[in-house]
């Protein structure tokens, strides 16, 4: 028997590749193409399963065009990429890689809150570019952490993590909002209290967001949530772009209504909004939440191991809607 057709749309670890050879006959992209939906359409047209990293959209048009596609495994817990529906109602099942990079993100999540209350980045630039040349009692004075109040929108595994550290570590007074509420035991584990959104803008010093990005999460925080936050306050979206009005957020970041940000992800990212990058107050950094060695590595192979799983006949190890009843046949026949 011929072994499964499998696409790998974006350059990771060249072993993993090779993991992947010793199961499926694998088309890989070592030179990191960034593939139009049309080019991707293309390559999927013959393969029975994909690997994918988050950035490449598998929908309707896409799966009409790949008939034989049984299974796509994303590199990533996010997976807005997916239109579920599209993929359940044409048998193709999706999986993500959830959990083994809840701490590092959490890590990630806490440094972010960290530079942009201390205004590191502003600090540094002011450095390098050679304007220190004296002290002074107001310089780049930003807001403490230890012993303030921390909001945390979107309370799974990530926020959970980023409330620990906070509550544990900083002695931090932690309230949460999110669409149900924590069981008595974990909120106690991470000394959270659930209050309504409005409270948590109205109450937080420093605002973090963790929530996945679906339709119902778009713009999550706008002009009129920014208005809500004390001008004193930072945001940290550490979710996914869309979560915030990226314009909202630059005007009300140049007017002085909140007192900084940080960013790891963007409305249309690459891409970042230009009025962001002219405005001080700011952290910025390039979808990085995730981004050490061994946990880039687990999520590669935990994508690659609900491959495996899926057509050795096991079933998907992480999936993200309900599975398929068989991986021996392409959905065509």
């Amino acid at each position: 028997m011929s072994k499964p057709r499998i696409l790998v749309a974006r350059a990771i670890f060249p072993d993993i590749v090779d993991r992947l050879r010793q199961h499926f006959d694998v088309q890989d992209n070592p030179e990191d193409v960034i593939w139009s939906p049309a080019e991707l359409a293309e390559r999927l047209a013959d393969k029975d399963g994909a690997f994918t990293t988050g950035s490449q959209r598998i929908d309707a048009p896409l799966l009409a065009a790949a008939p034989r596609l049984r299974i796509v495994a994303n590199m990533a817990v996010g997976y807005n990429n997916f239109d579920v529906d599209a993929m359940t109602a044409a048998g193709v099942q999706g999986t993500n890689t959830p959990d083994v990079l809840t701490e590092t993100t959490a890590d990630f999540g806490f440094a972010l809150l960290m530079a942009t209350a201390r205004r590191m980045t502003e600090s540094e630039h002011y450095l390098r570019a050679g304007k220190w040349n004296k002290w002074s009692y107001d310089m780049f004075a930003g807001s403490d952490i230890h012993g303030s109040t921390l909001g945390i929108i979107g309370m799974g595994r990530i926020g959970q993590g980023i409330a620990r550290r906070g509550a544990h570590g900083f002695g931090m007074k932690v309230v949460y909002h999110n669409r149900s509420r924590l069981s008595p035991a974990l909120e106690a584990e991470c000394k959270a209290t659930y209050v309504g959104k409005e409270e948590l803008l109205r109450t937080a010093d420093h605002v973090v967001l963790v929530v996945p990005y679906t339709a119902a999460s778009h713009h999550t925080i706008g002009a009129a949530e920014l208005a809500q936050m004390k001008p004193t306050a930072t945001l940290i979206n550490i979710a996914r772009g869309g979560i915030v009005d990226d314009a909202a957020l630059a005007v009300a970041l140049r007017e002085g209504r909140i007192a900084a940000a940080g960013l790891d992800v963007f409305e249309g990212e690459p891409s970042v909004h230009p009025d962001l990058l002219t405005v001080p107050n700011v952290v910025l950094t390039p979808h990085i939440a995730s981004a050490t060695v061994p946990t880039r590595r687990a999520m590669a192979n935990l994508a690659a191991d609900n491959l495996i799983a899926f057509f050795d006949g096991r079933g998907p190890l992480t999936p993200v809607n309900q599975p398929v009843s068989t991986a021996t046949a392409p959905r065509g026949t």
